[in-house]
């Protein structure tokens, strides 16, 4: 063995993990079945098979719902603002820049400083920065430093108000009379 290696400063780094580990502590697993989920007929043990595949969908779902949902009923309807590679936003109506979010559940730096920077961009524009997300199980850290940085973020009831009042048209119990309509299951 290397009598020059810091054999002490190597477990002090183990031991300081160790106790980091110890007093981790684990949101417990959301139960929410979301109207989504009603639609397809997922399950929480299904989409536990692939939160990242499930979240990416359904995400992608409710913009493409609510992107067409406002196309159809808003007559101030704009699409995505892009510049470059960013989307700053899903669409717009009227003054409102609206991103569309199944559930944020990302606390990481660079997702946090990408909602920062567009919602910053989004005010610069001229436009009041929207969030509309579906599930009401995300990261509370991350609602927030959204809210404080501009976004006026609507989860779950307040989103489908929201919907409702500016389209007129009720999605959630659109979607609640479409409760097991669907398969997500291969046939």
């Amino acid at each position: 063995m290397n009598d020059h290696i810091p054999e002490d400063s190597l477990e002090n780094i183990l031991k300081q993990y160790s106790e980091s580990f110890a007093t981790k502590e684990f949101g417990k697993e959301s139960e929410e079945v979301d109207d989504l989920m009603l639609v397809f007929g997922l399950t929480q043990a299904e989409k536990a098979r692939n939160k990242q595949y499930w979240g990416r969908e359904l995400g992608m779902c409710w913009q493409h719902l609510i992107t067409e949902l406002f196309r159809e009923s808003h007559n101030a309807f704009g699409n995505a603002i892009r510049e470059g590679a960013d989307e700053l936003c899903d669409l717009i109506i009227a003054q409102d820049a609206i991103d569309t979010k199944y559930r944020i559940g990302s606390g990481d730096a660079g997702t946090l400083k990408k909602f920062r920077q567009y919602g910053a961009r989004l005010r610069q524009l001229g436009f009041r920065p929207v969030m509309l997300i579906l599930r009401n199980d995300n990261l509370p850290s991350a609602l927030t430093s959204c809210r404080n940085s501009g976004w006026d973020v609507l989860v779950g009831d307040q989103a489908y108000t929201y919907i409702l009042r500016n389209s007129g048209f009720d999605l959630h119990s659109w979607l609640r009379a479409r409760k097991h309509k669907y398969s997500s299951k291969v046939f």
